[in-house]
Protein backbone atom coordinates (compact mmCIF):
# COMPACT_ATOMS: atom_id res chain seq x y z
CA UNK A 1 0.00 0.00 0.00
CA UNK A 2 1.66 3.42 -1.45
CA UNK A 3 0.66 6.47 -0.73
CA UNK A 4 0.75 8.17 -3.72
CA UNK A 5 -2.03 8.29 -7.08
CA UNK A 6 -1.02 4.96 -8.44
CA UNK A 7 -1.32 2.93 -4.50
CA UNK A 8 -4.52 4.59 -4.20
CA UNK A 9 -6.09 3.04 -6.95
CA UNK A 10 -6.42 -0.45 -5.00
CA UNK A 11 -8.89 1.74 -2.93
CA UNK A 12 -10.03 -2.41 -1.38
CA UNK A 13 -6.80 -2.50 -0.06
CA UNK A 14 -6.94 0.95 1.86
CA UNK A 15 -10.53 0.22 3.06
CA UNK A 16 -9.86 -3.29 4.09
CA UNK A 17 -7.70 -1.76 6.61
CA UNK A 18 -9.62 0.45 7.88
CA UNK A 19 -8.75 3.96 6.10
CA UNK A 20 -11.03 6.43 5.28
CA UNK A 21 -10.56 7.80 1.37
CA UNK A 22 -11.68 11.33 -0.31
CA UNK A 23 -14.72 10.57 -1.92
CA UNK A 24 -14.37 12.91 -4.63
CA UNK A 25 -12.74 13.42 -7.73
CA UNK A 26 -9.43 14.41 -6.95
CA UNK A 27 -8.65 15.01 -10.35
CA UNK A 28 -11.62 17.85 -10.99
CA UNK A 29 -11.06 19.48 -7.98
CA UNK A 30 -6.87 19.81 -8.90
CA UNK A 31 -8.37 21.27 -12.05
CA UNK A 32 -10.48 23.74 -10.47
CA UNK A 33 -8.46 24.34 -7.87
CA UNK A 34 -5.23 25.68 -10.22
CA UNK A 35 -8.03 27.18 -12.72
CA UNK A 36 -9.56 29.18 -9.58
CA UNK A 37 -7.82 28.76 -6.34
CA UNK A 38 -9.68 30.43 -3.05
CA UNK A 39 -7.11 28.94 -0.18
CA UNK A 40 -3.11 29.24 -0.05
CA UNK A 41 -1.33 28.54 2.62
CA UNK A 42 2.87 29.07 3.91
CA UNK A 43 3.71 26.32 6.26
CA UNK A 44 3.21 22.94 5.45
CA UNK A 45 4.40 21.17 8.62
CA UNK A 46 2.45 18.25 10.54
CA UNK A 47 -0.10 20.88 12.14
CA UNK A 48 -1.74 22.48 8.84
CA UNK A 49 -1.49 18.73 7.39
CA UNK A 50 -3.89 17.60 10.32
CA UNK A 51 -5.97 20.48 10.86
CA UNK A 52 -6.52 23.10 7.99
CA UNK A 53 -6.25 20.42 5.33
CA UNK A 54 -8.77 18.09 7.42
CA UNK A 55 -11.19 20.64 7.43
CA UNK A 56 -11.33 21.20 3.85
CA UNK A 57 -11.15 16.77 3.43
CA UNK A 58 -14.61 17.30 5.24
CA UNK A 59 -15.91 20.13 2.86
CA UNK A 60 -14.73 18.22 -0.32
CA UNK A 61 -16.10 14.99 0.81
CA UNK A 62 -20.05 16.57 1.37
CA UNK A 63 -20.02 18.48 -1.72
CA UNK A 64 -20.07 21.61 0.06
CA UNK A 65 -16.34 22.63 -2.28
CA UNK A 66 -15.41 22.08 -5.39
CA UNK A 67 -12.04 23.55 -4.73
CA UNK A 68 -8.93 22.79 -2.52
CA UNK A 69 -5.64 23.90 -0.69
CA UNK A 70 -2.33 25.05 -2.39
CA UNK A 71 0.20 25.30 0.14
CA UNK A 72 3.89 26.65 0.07
CA UNK A 73 7.28 26.31 2.08
CA UNK A 74 9.25 28.71 2.65
CA UNK A 75 11.47 27.74 5.43
CA UNK A 76 12.27 24.00 5.15
CA UNK A 77 12.01 23.38 1.56
CA UNK A 78 12.56 19.69 1.89
CA UNK A 79 8.83 19.28 3.44
CA UNK A 80 8.16 19.75 -0.35
CA UNK A 81 10.88 17.83 -2.27
CA UNK A 82 11.26 14.66 0.22
CA UNK A 83 7.13 14.09 1.34
CA UNK A 84 4.81 15.89 -0.58
CA UNK A 85 5.87 15.20 -3.73
CA UNK A 86 6.76 11.44 -2.68
CA UNK A 87 2.98 11.08 -2.31
CA UNK A 88 1.36 13.05 -4.61
CA UNK A 89 0.26 15.29 -1.93
CA UNK A 90 -1.44 13.44 -0.37
CA UNK A 91 -1.31 12.44 3.35
CA UNK A 92 -2.66 10.42 6.63
CA UNK A 93 -4.29 12.08 9.42
CA UNK A 94 -4.21 9.58 12.49
CA UNK A 95 -6.38 10.71 14.98
CA UNK A 96 -5.08 9.49 18.65
CA UNK A 97 -8.92 9.59 20.86
CA UNK A 98 -8.85 9.21 24.58
CA UNK A 99 -10.57 5.71 24.48
CA UNK A 100 -7.81 4.63 22.45
CA UNK A 101 -9.20 3.89 19.35
CA UNK A 102 -7.41 5.28 16.39
CA UNK A 103 -9.17 7.28 13.26
CA UNK A 104 -7.02 7.02 9.94
CA UNK A 105 -7.69 9.67 7.24
CA UNK A 106 -6.29 9.56 3.70
CA UNK A 107 -6.01 13.15 3.35
CA UNK A 108 -6.06 14.34 -0.19
CA UNK A 109 -7.30 18.20 -0.37
CA UNK A 110 -3.78 19.68 -0.59
CA UNK A 111 -3.76 19.49 -4.09
CA UNK A 112 -0.23 20.78 -5.03
CA UNK A 113 2.57 21.79 -2.63
CA UNK A 114 5.22 24.37 -3.58
CA UNK A 115 8.60 25.86 -2.79
CA UNK A 116 8.85 29.39 -1.82
CA UNK A 117 11.82 29.93 -3.53
CA UNK A 118 13.29 32.08 -6.63
CA UNK A 119 15.57 29.43 -7.81
CA UNK A 120 12.76 27.33 -8.23
CA UNK A 121 11.24 29.18 -10.94
CA UNK A 122 8.44 27.13 -11.91
CA UNK A 123 7.12 27.08 -8.39
CA UNK A 124 7.46 30.72 -7.98
CA UNK A 125 5.97 31.72 -10.93
CA UNK A 126 3.33 29.78 -10.13
CA UNK A 127 2.46 31.47 -6.78
CA UNK A 128 3.00 34.86 -8.56
CA UNK A 129 0.02 33.76 -10.96
CA UNK A 130 -1.99 32.69 -8.05
CA UNK A 131 -1.78 35.78 -6.25
CA UNK A 132 -3.18 37.63 -9.34
CA UNK A 133 -6.23 35.17 -9.67
CA UNK A 134 -9.66 37.33 -8.25
CA UNK A 135 -10.84 34.18 -6.86
CA UNK A 136 -8.39 33.47 -4.02
CA UNK A 137 -9.88 34.89 -0.84
CA UNK A 138 -6.97 34.16 1.81
CA UNK A 139 -3.74 33.75 2.52
CA UNK A 140 -2.73 31.67 5.97
CA UNK A 141 -0.11 30.53 8.09
CA UNK A 142 1.85 28.75 10.38
CA UNK A 143 5.43 29.63 10.53
CA UNK A 144 5.81 30.21 13.75
CA UNK A 145 5.64 33.60 15.62
CA UNK A 146 9.32 33.88 14.92
CA UNK A 147 8.44 33.96 11.62
CA UNK A 148 6.99 37.21 11.59
CA UNK A 149 9.72 39.28 13.23
CA UNK A 150 11.64 41.58 11.25
CA UNK A 151 14.13 42.38 14.10
CA UNK A 152 15.96 40.55 16.99
CA UNK A 153 15.12 40.74 20.66
CA UNK A 154 17.55 43.51 20.87
CA UNK A 155 15.45 45.60 18.34
CA UNK A 156 18.01 45.18 15.32
CA UNK A 157 16.61 44.80 12.02
CA UNK A 158 17.87 41.11 10.82
CA UNK A 159 20.23 41.77 8.06
CA UNK A 160 18.06 39.62 5.17
CA UNK A 161 15.37 41.31 6.01
CA UNK A 162 17.72 44.92 5.73
CA UNK A 163 18.88 43.38 1.97
CA UNK A 164 15.28 42.80 1.42
CA UNK A 165 14.57 46.33 1.74
CA UNK A 166 17.47 47.10 -0.68
CA UNK A 167 16.41 44.68 -2.94
CA UNK A 168 12.69 45.52 -3.59
CA UNK A 169 9.99 42.73 -4.28
CA UNK A 170 11.68 41.78 -7.68
CA UNK A 171 14.21 40.36 -5.52
CA UNK A 172 13.45 39.76 -2.46
CA UNK A 173 14.52 36.42 -1.21
CA UNK A 174 13.66 36.17 3.21
CA UNK A 175 10.45 34.26 3.71
CA UNK A 176 8.25 37.58 4.62
CA UNK A 177 10.31 39.50 1.63
CA UNK A 178 8.74 36.80 -0.82
CA UNK A 179 5.52 36.98 0.89
CA UNK A 180 5.11 40.55 0.61
CA UNK A 181 6.65 41.04 -3.20
CA UNK A 182 3.62 37.97 -4.16
CA UNK A 183 1.15 40.47 -2.43
CA UNK A 184 2.66 43.34 -4.59
CA UNK A 185 1.64 40.76 -7.51
CA UNK A 186 -1.73 40.73 -6.48
CA UNK A 187 -1.73 44.98 -5.83
CA UNK A 188 -0.37 45.19 -9.45
CA UNK A 189 -3.16 43.19 -11.41
CA UNK A 190 -5.90 45.52 -10.10
CA UNK A 191 -5.64 45.67 -6.12
CA UNK A 192 -7.27 42.25 -5.75
CA UNK A 193 -8.89 42.06 -2.13
CA UNK A 194 -7.35 39.14 0.06
CA UNK A 195 -7.49 38.18 3.47
CA UNK A 196 -3.89 37.84 4.83
CA UNK A 197 -4.59 35.19 8.22
CA UNK A 198 -2.14 33.97 10.39
CA UNK A 199 -3.29 30.62 12.26
CA UNK A 200 -0.19 30.61 14.45
CA UNK A 201 -0.15 29.73 17.88
CA UNK A 202 0.34 33.04 19.39
CA UNK A 203 -1.51 36.55 20.60
CA UNK A 204 -2.85 39.05 18.07
CA UNK A 205 -1.43 37.08 15.17
CA UNK A 206 -3.11 39.32 12.89
CA UNK A 207 -1.52 42.07 13.70
CA UNK A 208 2.13 40.19 13.58
CA UNK A 209 1.40 39.86 10.32
CA UNK A 210 0.63 43.47 9.45
CA UNK A 211 3.68 44.50 11.10
CA UNK A 212 5.93 42.57 8.65
CA UNK A 213 3.89 43.12 5.59
CA UNK A 214 2.97 47.31 6.52
CA UNK A 215 6.94 47.33 7.57
CA UNK A 216 8.10 45.51 3.75
CA UNK A 217 5.70 47.94 2.18
CA UNK A 218 6.71 51.25 3.86
CA UNK A 219 10.42 50.27 3.63
CA UNK A 220 10.32 50.10 -0.34
CA UNK A 221 8.05 52.89 -0.88
CA UNK A 222 10.68 55.09 1.13
CA UNK A 223 13.39 53.20 -1.13
CA UNK A 224 10.84 54.75 -4.12
CA UNK A 225 11.06 50.42 -4.88
CA UNK A 226 6.96 50.49 -5.05
CA UNK A 227 4.41 53.70 -5.74
CA UNK A 228 2.34 54.86 -2.70
CA UNK A 229 -0.53 53.18 -4.17
CA UNK A 230 0.71 49.73 -2.54
CA UNK A 231 1.40 50.66 1.11
CA UNK A 232 -2.31 52.48 1.17
CA UNK A 233 -3.47 48.88 -0.28
CA UNK A 234 -1.74 47.27 2.39
CA UNK A 235 -3.50 50.11 5.34
CA UNK A 236 -6.77 49.45 3.32
CA UNK A 237 -9.37 47.10 5.63
CA UNK A 238 -11.69 46.84 2.69
CA UNK A 239 -8.74 45.44 0.03
CA UNK A 240 -6.40 43.82 2.45
CA UNK A 241 -6.90 42.44 5.99
CA UNK A 242 -5.41 40.95 8.74
CA UNK A 243 -7.86 38.71 10.67
CA UNK A 244 -7.00 37.65 14.38
CA UNK A 245 -6.96 33.71 15.37
CA UNK A 246 -6.80 31.41 17.69
CA UNK A 247 -5.99 28.06 17.37
CA UNK A 248 -5.60 24.87 19.44
CA UNK A 249 -4.82 21.29 18.27
CA UNK A 250 -1.98 19.16 19.97
CA UNK A 251 0.09 17.55 16.59
CA UNK A 252 3.46 15.62 18.07
CA UNK A 253 6.05 14.67 16.05
CA UNK A 254 4.78 11.33 14.36
CA UNK A 255 5.30 8.18 16.89
CA UNK A 256 6.77 5.04 16.34
CA UNK A 257 3.74 3.59 17.72
CA UNK A 258 1.62 4.56 15.10
CA UNK A 259 4.19 4.05 12.36
CA UNK A 260 4.14 0.16 13.94
CA UNK A 261 -0.03 0.50 13.26
CA UNK A 262 0.67 1.82 9.69
CA UNK A 263 3.12 -0.80 8.53
CA UNK A 264 1.19 -3.93 10.20
CA UNK A 265 -2.10 -2.51 7.81
CA UNK A 266 0.97 -2.63 4.74
CA UNK A 267 1.68 1.17 4.73
CA UNK A 268 4.62 1.00 2.52
CA UNK A 269 7.57 3.97 3.11
CA UNK A 270 7.23 4.98 6.80
CA UNK A 271 10.72 5.54 7.36
CA UNK A 272 10.68 8.91 9.92
CA UNK A 273 11.76 11.90 7.60
CA UNK A 274 14.45 14.42 9.38
CA UNK A 275 15.59 17.44 7.36
CA UNK A 276 18.54 19.45 7.57
CA UNK A 277 16.51 22.01 9.63
CA UNK A 278 15.59 19.30 12.07
CA UNK A 279 11.92 18.85 10.43
CA UNK A 280 10.21 15.58 11.86
CA UNK A 281 7.76 14.14 8.93
CA UNK A 282 6.62 11.03 7.78
CA UNK A 283 3.65 10.47 5.73
CA UNK A 284 1.46 10.21 8.30
CA UNK A 285 0.41 12.97 11.05
CA UNK A 286 -0.77 12.12 14.39
CA UNK A 287 -2.69 14.33 16.45
CA UNK A 288 -5.44 14.45 19.24
CA UNK A 289 -9.50 14.61 17.95
CA UNK A 290 -10.50 17.92 19.45
CA UNK A 291 -9.13 21.15 17.77
CA UNK A 292 -10.68 24.80 17.82
CA UNK A 293 -10.10 27.33 15.39
CA UNK A 294 -11.73 30.46 15.93
CA UNK A 295 -11.05 33.70 13.63
CA UNK A 296 -12.16 37.28 12.95
CA UNK A 297 -14.46 37.32 10.61
CA UNK A 298 -12.70 40.60 8.13
CA UNK A 299 -12.30 38.91 4.85
CA UNK A 300 -12.78 41.43 2.16
CA UNK A 301 -12.97 38.60 -1.02
CA UNK A 302 -15.24 36.23 1.05
CA UNK A 303 -13.96 33.12 2.40
CA UNK A 304 -14.26 28.87 1.96
CA UNK A 305 -17.09 27.78 4.16
CA UNK A 306 -15.37 26.63 6.51
CA UNK A 307 -17.26 27.18 9.63
CA UNK A 308 -19.13 24.67 8.17
CA UNK A 309 -16.37 22.25 9.13
CA UNK A 310 -16.28 23.46 12.55
CA UNK A 311 -14.47 26.86 12.64
CA UNK A 312 -15.98 29.68 14.02
CA UNK A 313 -15.98 33.05 12.62
CA UNK A 314 -16.67 36.21 15.15
CA UNK A 315 -15.10 39.67 15.93
CA UNK A 316 -12.03 40.33 17.18
CA UNK A 317 -13.37 40.95 21.00
CA UNK A 318 -14.10 37.36 21.45
CA UNK A 319 -11.22 36.11 19.42
CA UNK A 320 -8.97 37.73 22.08
CA UNK A 321 -11.20 36.24 24.67
CA UNK A 322 -10.72 32.86 23.42
CA UNK A 323 -7.00 33.14 22.54
CA UNK A 324 -6.64 34.78 26.82
CA UNK A 325 -9.39 31.93 27.94
CA UNK A 326 -7.06 29.11 26.68
CA UNK A 327 -3.77 30.66 26.85
CA UNK A 328 -3.67 32.09 30.03
CA UNK A 329 -5.82 29.95 31.82
CA UNK A 330 -7.45 26.60 30.67
CA UNK A 331 -4.66 24.59 28.37
CA UNK A 332 -1.41 26.92 27.87
CA UNK A 333 -0.14 27.10 31.76
CA UNK A 334 -1.50 23.64 32.63
CA UNK A 335 1.27 22.50 29.82
CA UNK A 336 4.02 24.90 30.99
CA UNK A 337 3.52 23.18 34.75
CA UNK A 338 3.76 19.53 34.01
CA UNK A 339 6.43 20.28 31.17
CA UNK A 340 8.87 22.12 33.59
CA UNK A 341 8.35 19.47 36.72
CA UNK A 342 8.03 16.72 33.91
CA UNK A 343 11.58 17.33 32.96
CA UNK A 344 12.50 17.38 36.80
CA UNK A 345 10.89 14.37 37.98
CA UNK A 346 12.08 12.27 34.67
CA UNK A 347 9.21 12.14 32.83
CA UNK A 348 9.16 11.83 29.24
CA UNK A 349 5.28 11.97 28.47
CA UNK A 350 2.80 14.63 29.41
CA UNK A 351 0.10 11.91 29.39
CA UNK A 352 2.59 9.91 32.06
CA UNK A 353 2.38 12.90 34.38
CA UNK A 354 -1.49 12.96 35.05
CA UNK A 355 -1.32 9.40 36.11
CA UNK A 356 1.04 10.83 39.23
CA UNK A 357 -1.32 12.09 42.15
CA UNK A 358 0.88 15.12 42.81
CA UNK A 359 1.33 16.03 39.22
CA UNK A 360 -2.09 15.57 38.35
CA UNK A 361 -3.22 18.24 41.40
CA UNK A 362 -0.66 20.45 40.48
CA UNK A 363 -2.69 20.52 36.96
CA UNK A 364 -5.69 20.87 38.39
CA UNK A 365 -5.22 23.85 41.18
CA UNK A 366 -3.19 25.48 38.29
CA UNK A 367 -6.23 25.46 35.91
CA UNK A 368 -9.31 25.62 38.35
CA UNK A 369 -8.12 26.81 41.74
CA UNK A 370 -6.69 30.05 40.45
CA UNK A 371 -7.13 30.15 37.07
CA UNK A 372 -10.84 29.78 36.70
CA UNK A 373 -11.35 32.40 39.14
CA UNK A 374 -10.53 35.08 36.95
CA UNK A 375 -10.98 33.85 33.25
CA UNK A 376 -11.80 36.06 30.56
CA UNK A 377 -15.32 34.32 29.33
CA UNK A 378 -15.18 34.78 25.99
CA UNK A 379 -19.23 33.33 25.52
CA UNK A 380 -19.15 31.35 22.36
CA UNK A 381 -16.81 28.54 24.70
CA UNK A 382 -17.40 27.67 28.17
CA UNK A 383 -14.00 28.03 29.91
CA UNK A 384 -15.20 25.44 32.60
CA UNK A 385 -16.02 23.29 29.94
CA UNK A 386 -12.92 23.58 28.36
CA UNK A 387 -10.71 23.30 31.49
CA UNK A 388 -12.54 20.19 32.25
CA UNK A 389 -11.78 18.84 28.42
CA UNK A 390 -8.30 19.44 28.47
CA UNK A 391 -8.18 17.88 32.34
CA UNK A 392 -10.14 14.61 32.04
CA UNK A 393 -9.33 13.83 28.56
CA UNK A 394 -6.63 16.18 25.92
CA UNK A 395 -3.78 15.90 28.88
CA UNK A 396 -4.48 12.88 30.42
CA UNK A 397 -4.46 11.12 26.68
CA UNK A 398 -2.23 7.95 26.26
CA UNK A 399 -2.22 7.80 23.40
CA UNK A 400 -0.48 11.08 22.27
CA UNK A 401 3.21 11.18 22.59
CA UNK A 402 3.27 14.39 23.61
CA UNK A 403 6.57 15.01 26.14
CA UNK A 404 7.47 17.48 28.46
CA UNK A 405 10.73 18.36 26.79
CA UNK A 406 8.84 19.42 24.00
CA UNK A 407 6.48 21.62 25.44
CA UNK A 408 9.71 22.96 27.82
CA UNK A 409 11.49 25.08 24.32
CA UNK A 410 10.83 28.63 25.05
CA UNK A 411 9.46 28.85 28.14
CA UNK A 412 10.71 31.65 29.22
CA UNK A 413 8.58 33.20 26.48
CA UNK A 414 5.66 31.88 27.53
CA UNK A 415 5.21 32.67 31.17
CA UNK A 416 4.37 36.06 31.19
CA UNK A 417 1.36 35.34 29.27
CA UNK A 418 0.83 32.43 30.85
CA UNK A 419 0.89 33.06 34.23
CA UNK A 420 1.65 36.72 34.44
CA UNK A 421 -1.98 37.92 33.15
CA UNK A 422 -3.42 35.57 35.79
CA UNK A 423 -1.46 37.65 38.77
CA UNK A 424 -2.79 41.05 36.49
CA UNK A 425 -6.30 39.96 36.86
CA UNK A 426 -5.95 39.11 40.47
CA UNK A 427 -4.52 42.27 41.28
CA UNK A 428 -7.01 44.37 39.30
CA UNK A 429 -10.06 42.61 41.35
CA UNK A 430 -8.49 41.89 44.39
CA UNK A 431 -4.64 42.48 45.10
CA UNK A 432 -5.09 40.63 48.48
CA UNK A 433 -5.69 37.90 46.70
CA UNK A 434 -2.30 37.11 45.27
CA UNK A 435 -0.90 36.55 48.41
CA UNK A 436 -3.41 33.04 48.62
CA UNK A 437 -1.78 32.27 45.28
CA UNK A 438 0.27 28.84 45.45
CA UNK A 439 0.55 26.75 42.19
CA UNK A 440 1.61 29.96 40.19
CA UNK A 441 4.84 30.62 42.72
CA UNK A 442 5.08 26.90 42.75
CA UNK A 443 5.43 26.73 38.67
CA UNK A 444 8.02 30.22 38.79
CA UNK A 445 10.09 28.18 41.49
CA UNK A 446 10.33 25.14 39.91
CA UNK A 447 11.06 26.57 36.57
CA UNK A 448 14.01 28.56 38.21
CA UNK A 449 14.88 24.86 39.24
CA UNK A 450 14.80 22.90 35.67
CA UNK A 451 17.56 25.85 34.65
CA UNK A 452 19.61 24.63 36.82
CA UNK A 453 19.92 21.21 34.92
CA UNK A 454 19.48 18.93 37.41
CA UNK A 455 16.92 16.35 37.49
CA UNK A 456 15.49 15.74 41.14
CA UNK A 457 17.85 12.34 41.15
CA UNK A 458 20.30 14.66 40.82
CA UNK A 459 21.36 13.48 37.75
CA UNK A 460 22.25 16.32 34.56
CA UNK A 461 20.12 16.65 31.91
CA UNK A 462 19.38 18.77 28.61
CA UNK A 463 17.51 22.01 28.87
CA UNK A 464 15.38 22.62 26.21
CA UNK A 465 15.74 25.17 23.43
CA UNK A 466 14.66 28.90 24.70
CA UNK A 467 16.22 32.30 23.16
CA UNK A 468 16.88 33.95 26.48
CA UNK A 469 19.12 30.72 28.14
CA UNK A 470 22.33 33.01 27.82
CA UNK A 471 21.08 35.18 30.28
CA UNK A 472 19.54 32.47 32.39
CA UNK A 473 22.19 30.59 32.53
CA UNK A 474 24.55 33.59 33.57
CA UNK A 475 21.65 34.17 36.43
CA UNK A 476 21.98 30.64 37.65
CA UNK A 477 26.24 30.37 37.66
CA UNK A 478 27.02 28.78 41.48
CA UNK A 479 23.40 27.33 41.85
CA UNK A 480 22.88 23.87 42.63
CA UNK A 481 22.05 21.34 45.29
CA UNK A 482 22.95 22.00 48.59
CA UNK A 483 22.83 25.05 50.47
CA UNK A 484 23.04 28.14 48.58
CA UNK A 485 22.99 31.07 51.10
CA UNK A 486 23.06 33.73 48.93
CA UNK A 487 20.38 32.33 46.79
CA UNK A 488 18.22 35.62 47.43
CA UNK A 489 20.59 37.83 45.86
CA UNK A 490 21.61 35.61 42.86
CA UNK A 491 18.13 35.28 41.34
CA UNK A 492 16.65 38.75 42.24
CA UNK A 493 17.27 40.16 38.56
CA UNK A 494 15.36 37.28 37.81
CA UNK A 495 12.59 37.98 39.95
CA UNK A 496 12.47 41.66 39.11
CA UNK A 497 12.38 41.12 35.31
CA UNK A 498 8.84 41.66 34.14
CA UNK A 499 9.88 40.78 30.36
CA UNK A 500 10.25 36.73 32.02
CA UNK A 501 7.35 36.68 34.71
CA UNK A 502 4.74 39.21 33.01
CA UNK A 503 5.27 41.67 35.98
CA UNK A 504 8.14 42.31 39.12
CA UNK A 505 7.68 39.54 41.50
CA UNK A 506 9.08 41.77 44.50
CA UNK A 507 6.30 44.42 43.56
CA UNK A 508 3.25 42.17 43.19
CA UNK A 509 4.32 40.07 46.77
CA UNK A 510 5.27 37.02 45.28
CA UNK A 511 8.92 37.03 45.39
CA UNK A 512 9.32 35.50 48.71
CA UNK A 513 7.20 32.96 48.43
CA UNK A 514 9.18 31.90 45.27
CA UNK A 515 12.45 32.10 46.42
CA UNK A 516 11.46 29.81 49.73
CA UNK A 517 10.15 26.72 47.52
CA UNK A 518 13.17 27.38 45.36
CA UNK A 519 15.34 26.77 48.40
CA UNK A 520 13.27 23.90 49.75
CA UNK A 521 14.12 22.17 46.14
CA UNK A 522 17.83 23.12 45.98
CA UNK A 523 18.11 21.12 49.24
CA UNK A 524 19.12 17.88 48.13
CA UNK A 525 17.90 15.22 45.94
CA UNK A 526 14.30 14.17 46.32
CA UNK A 527 13.52 17.61 47.41
CA UNK A 528 11.36 18.82 44.47
CA UNK A 529 9.01 16.44 44.92
CA UNK A 530 9.21 16.95 48.48
CA UNK A 531 8.16 20.82 48.20
CA UNK A 532 5.43 19.96 45.74
CA UNK A 533 3.40 17.09 48.33
CA UNK A 534 4.40 19.92 51.14
CA UNK A 535 2.49 22.46 49.07
CA UNK A 536 -0.36 20.90 47.36
CA UNK A 537 -1.12 18.68 49.94
CA UNK A 538 -1.52 21.15 52.98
Amino acid sequence: MKLNKIGLQDKRAWTDAGYALPSYDREAVYAATIENPTWIHFGAGNIFRAFQANVMEQLLNRGEINTGLLAAEGFDYEIVEKLCRKTDDYSILVTLKADGSVEKTVVGSIVKTYVLDREAKEDFDTLRAVFCRPSLQMASFTITEKGYALKDPDGNMFPAILADFEAGPAKASSYLGKVVSLLYERYAAGELPIAMVSMDNCSHNGDKVYAAVDGFARAWNERGLVPDGFVAYVNDPAKVSFPWSMIDKITPRPNEKVTKILAEDGVEDLDLIVTSKKTFLSQFVNAEEAQYLVIQDWFPNGHPPIDKAGVIFTDRETVDKVEKMKVCTCLNPVHTSLAVYGCLLGFELIADEMKDPLLKKLAWTVGEKEGLPVVVDPGILSPAEFLHEVLTKRVPNPFMPDTPQRIATDTSQKLPIRFGETIKAYQARDPQKVQELNAVPLVFAGWIRYLTGIDDEGEPFELSPDPLLPYLEKNMEGIGLGENPDLEEKIRPLLENQTIFGVNLYEAGLAGQVTEYLREMLAAPGAVRATLQKVLED
